[in-house]
C-alpha cells in the first residue's frame, strides 16, 4: 500500500528528533560532536559548439556536516547542501525543476527562493541513526550504501547511482533506505537493505563479503526498483602491485522470461609510481539499449544504476601526477567505439592554503549518436574556489 506524504513526514520529523534528543545508554565518557563543511564559488561555461551561445553560470555551494557520538552505541549525523545557482541555464524548459528534484522517499530538497534565472536550494541528502552492539550494526534514514568497487562505472551499486562528471559532489548521493550489517570477521561481514524512492518503487538486496586469499570479495541478490531481479559480483586486490577489480551484475526484469535481461560488466586497474605517477584503467560494457540523441541529454539526467552510461562499450584511461606537493594535475579519456566518439577531461588542482583550494576542469564531448544528427560535441569548463572547514 502506498505510503501518503504526511506519513512520509512523520518518519523524517522522527529521524530529526533522534538527531536532536539525547539517546540513553551505556556512555562511554563525554559525547562528541563533529562539526564540518565547506563553501565554494564555482563559475562554468558550456557550449555546443563555439561560435553558439555559451551558458555562462555559477554556483555558490555549501554543505555542513553535524556527526554525533552519542555513545558506545549511537551515532547520528545530519548533512545539507545549500545551493545558490543563477545563469542562462536555469532559462532552459524544465532545468530548474530537474535541479531542485528530490529522488529520494522523503522530499527533503527546498526551493528558498526562484526567478527566472536563479535558483536557492537546500537539500538534505543525509539524515540518519545508528546503532551498534557487538558485530551487529543497523543504520536508518537518508545514507549512502557504496557497493562499488571500480573507480567511475559501479554497476554494483544498485541503491544509489552516481556520475562521474559530477565533479562538485564528492559525496555522492544517499538514498532513504534501512540498512542491516552482520560483521562475521575484520574483513567479512553480511549486509541486507532495503530503499524506497519517490516513485515508492523498492530497491532490496543482501550481500556477503569475503575475503578469500588477498581479494575482496562480495556477491549480492535481490530487486531493483520493483521491475528487476538483480544478482552481481564484484571484487578488489591487486597483481604485482597494481590494483585490479571488477563488477559484475545481471538484470532480470520479473515479467519478463527468464535469458531477456542485461548484464554489465566493469573492470578497473590502477598503478602508482614511485615519483607519485599514478595510471588508471577502466572498461565497461552493457547489453542495455541505450536511445540518447546527444551528450547534455544525458548529462542532465538523474541517474540509475542501469543508466551509468549512454552506450554499450566505454574505455576509460587517467593519468594523475602532484608537480609539487601544492599542484597536481591529472587528465582523462575515455573512448566510445559505438558512436565513434570520445570524452576528454583534464584537470589541474593548486592549494592555495591548508583548507583553501582553486581548481580547473574541462569536459569535451565529441560522438555520432544519431547519422541523421551528425556529430555531437558539448564542452563544459569549470573554475572553482573552495573552503573547508
Amino acid at each position: 500500500m502506498p505510503v501518503r506524504p504526511l506519513e512520509k513526514h512523520i518518519i523524517f520529523h522522527f529521524l530529526l528528533l533522534l538527531l536532536l534528543v539525547p539517546v540513553s545508554g551505556q556512555n562511554s565518557g563525554s559525547s562528541n560532536l563533529l562539526f564540518q563543511g565547506y563553501l565554494n564559488n564555482m563559475q562554468s561555461i558550456m557550449f555546443q559548439h563555439v561560435n553558439d551561445p555559451w551558458y555562462l553560470d555559477n554556483l555558490i555551494h555549501n554543505r555542513l556536516q553535524l556527526k554525533w557520538y552519542a555513545n558506545d552505541h549511537f551515532t547520528t549525523d545530519l548533512e545539507v547542501r545549500n545551493r545558490f545557482f543563477f545563469g542562462r541555464s536555469m532559462e532552459i524548459p524544465g532545468y530548474k525543476e530537474m535541479y531542485s528534484a528530490d529522488q529520494g522517499w522523503v522530499d527533503m530538497s527546498f526551493t528558498l527562493a526562484s526567478g527566472t534565472s536563479y535558483i536557492l536550494e537546500t537539500t538534505i541528502d543525509r539524515v540518519w541513526v545508528d546503532y551498534k552492539a557487538g558485530n551487529f550494526e543497523v543504520r536508518a534514514g537518508r545514507q549512502r550504501i557504496n557497493w562499488g568497487k571500480t573507480f567511475v562505472w559501479n554497476p554494483n551499486d544498485i541503491f544509489n547511482a552516481y556520475s562521474f562528471f559530477d565533479i562538485d559532489y564528492p559525496e555522492k548521493p544517499g538514498c532513504d533506505a534501512l540498512r542491516l550489517h552482520y560483521y562475521t570477521g575484520a574483513s567479512t561481514d553480511i549486509e541486507a537493505s532495503i530503499k524506497v524512492d519517490h516513485n515508492n518503487d523498492i530497491t532490496a538486496a543482501g550481500i556477503v563479503r569475503l575475503n578469500p586469499g588477498m581479494y575482496d570479495l562480495q556477491i549480492f541478490g535481490g530487486i531493483l526498483n520493483s521491475e528487476d531481479i538483480v544478482a552481481g559480483t564484484g571484487w578488489s586486490g591487486n597483481i604485482k602491485g597494481a590494483g585490479f577489480s571488477g563488477e559484475l551484475t545481471l538484470f532480470q526484469p520479473k515479467d519478463s522470461a527468464f535469458g531477456n535481461g542485461d548484464v554489465m560488466l566493469s573492470i578497473g586497474s590502477d598503478y602508482t609510481f614511485r615519483n607519485s605517477l599514478m595510471l588508471q584503467f577502466e572498461f565497461l560494457y552493457s547489453s542495455i539499449d541505450y536511445h540518447y540523441l546527444s551528450f547534455a541529454e544525458f548529462y542532465y539526467l538523474p541517474l540509475t544504476v542501469k543508466e551509468i552510461t549512454f552506450t554499450d562499450f566505454n574505455l576509460f584511461a587517467r593519468v594523475s601526477y602532484p608537480f609539487t606537493p601544492l599542484f597536481s594535475g591529472t587528465f582523462a579519456t575515455i573512448y566510445y567505439p559505438s558512436i565513434k566518439g570520445f570524452f576528454l577531461g583534464p584537470s589541474l588542482d593548486y592549494s592555495i592554503r591548508d583548507n583553501l583550494d582553486l581548481s580547473l576542469f574541462l569536459q569535451y564531448f565529441n560522438g555520432e549518436f544519431n547519422k541523421t544528427l551528425g556529430r555531437q560535441k558539448l564542452t563544459v569548463a569549470f573554475l572553482r574556489l573552495k573552503w573547508s572547514f
